[in-house]
């Protein structure tokens, strides 16, 4: 019985798995298996290399149902196969993708109607990305493709590494080389998991989430395969996924399908994500994840939250992965609490230089939210044991951006912020002499003018105004 590694299937039948396993065996070392069974009439060859082994068949991979338990059969064990594939389109682009393999409705191409095969989630991650890595400077793009075809009847995960789009593309030896680095230098790992629905053959935006944040995703499900997910694929999908939360590509969903599956969703308590919510897991633990976005639902249902890079630096110091307890067990999202920044100071400030503020907050408030009209929320989630910090940090911030924009007097014995401003009297103007229209925005800008021969200042026709802001 030999040892487990992660099985790479290449068919005779599929020019790029040829290209590619002529490519893997360029690199590192590989041995020939001589004695091969010869129960296993399609087999061709098997190289054994320390972590990988490549299986070669006649067949087309895509009709091998069961190939995980004929490889165990024959003791090739393996808890990972990764299939060297091709990928055909009409278009013939260069394009680097990988995939899983399931029929939502029929089974045209290998498989079984209705039927998933099992993903690798991690191992797709780390295949894209060194795709993209590699790629870097080729004329390849690269993509992840939504569920389709066979083999399905698999118990062990499996994902596709695929050449597109064309002949020309396939027989590449640049792109031989790029899939077979990738395969051998992808390991799995541990990030959370989604079941992504929407989109066309290429899932674009999982994609590009895959890329870009921390994540990765099980089975997805394009457009035209909607309507066939019912109740029992969508659990399934997530149970062999190993999958944390969905994902809809809602521009592309129509809002019928949508209702529908969200009903489902919401029926199997499972948890949906927009894009904007993904993307700020990159770099948190998932129970830490969920805490704040649990916090913040309850706080404000319909906005945006925001986890800074504040809150992402104190992660990697004493709130780490190394010490995510309080010491009794507890998570460290148990150490999280909510403080009020003084609602009018924060509005005052937004009025006066919102993107600055923005900026502001994204340096010194661990997680703030962004309200659906638009505006930010006075409520900000922080750690328990910097809450006065914070708060104190934050509304020094304040006083610093509005002290570019007004004169300011601060009464610290008293807490009370003194707001002076000065703003155009209409009236005043007119007294002088200047018509409405473009000389009186003149002088709101703080330009002078020229009224009736006279020259009109602007410290002439302003109003001095004062508002009192108390901080406590």
């Amino acid at each position: 019985m030999e040892d487990k590694k992660i099985n790479i299937l290449c068919s005779t039948a599929d020019p790029a798995s040829k290209n590619i396993k002529e490519h893997l065996l360029e690199k590192g070392k590989w041995e020939c298996m001589q004695d091969l069974p010869q129960e296993w009439e399609d087999l061709i060859s098997v190289h054994q290399g320390n972590h990988h082994r490549i299986i070669e068949i006649k067949g087309h991979h895509i009709y091998q149902d069961r190939i995980d338990r004929k490889m165990e059969r024959f003791g090739y064990n393996t808890d990972l196969i990764v299939v060297a594939s091709k990928h055909k389109s009409k278009d013939g682009r260069p394009l680097l993708t990988a995939h899983f393999t399931g029929n939502p409705k029929d089974a045209d191409f290998g498989g079984r109607p209705t039927e998933l095969s099992v993903p690798s989630p991690g191992m797709l991650f780390s295949i894209l990305r060194k795709l993209k890595q590699i790629s870097k400077g080729t004329h390849y793009e690269v993509n992840m493709e939504s569920t389709h075809h066979g083999p399905t009847d698999v118990d062990t995960p499996m994902v596709y590494a695929e050449i597109g789009s064309s002949h020309e593309q396939w027989t590449d030896p640049v792109a031989g080389d790029i899939v077979a680095r990738a395969i051998l230098e992808a390991e799995p790992v541990q990030v959370p998991v989604g079941i992504g629905f929407g989109g066309g053959h290429y899932a674009s935006r999982q994609t590009g989430l895959i890329l870009e944040a921390d994540i990765s995703f099980g089975h997805n499900f394009p457009d035209h395969a909607l309507p066939y997910i019912d109740k029992n694929m969508l659990a399934e999908a997530f149970e062999i996924s190993g999958a944390d939360f969905v994902y809809f590509d809602r521009k592309s969903m129509n809002s019928k399908e949508r209702q529908r599956l969200t009903g489902i969703i919401e029926e199997l308590h499972y948890i949906l994500l927009r894009e904007s919510e993904i993307k700020e897991i990159k770099g948190l633990p998932w129970e830490l994840f969920t805490e704040v976005k649990n916090i913040c639902d309850k706080l404000c249902p319909d906005g945006r939250f925001r986890i800074t890079s504040y809150f992402r630096q104190r992660l990697k110091g004493a709130y780490d992965n190394s010490h995510m307890t309080d010491g009794k067990g507890e998570h460290a999202g148990n150490l999280l609490c909510i403080y009020n920044i003084c609602e009018e100071l924060l509005n005052e400030t937004i009025r006066a230089d919102r993107q600055r503020t923005i900026n502001m907050l994204e340096e010194h408030a661990p997680v703030f939210i962004e309200k659906k009209n638009g505006t930010i929320s006075n409520q900000i989630l922080g750690f328990a044991d910097s809450t006065k910090t914070a708060m104190q940090n934050i509304t020094n911030e304040c006083i610093k951006i509005l002290k570019e924009h007004y004169e300011i007097k601060y009464i610290p014995d008293e807490n009370i912020l003194y707001i002076i401003s000065k703003r155009l009297d209409p009236k005043a103007a007119k007294d002088f002499g200047v018509p409405p229209g473009p000389m009186m925005g003149e002088l709101a800008k703080g330009k002078p003018v020229v009224a009736k021969g006279k020259k009109i200042e602007p410290e002439m026709v302003y109003k001095r105004q004062v508002k009192e802001i108390r901080l406590s």
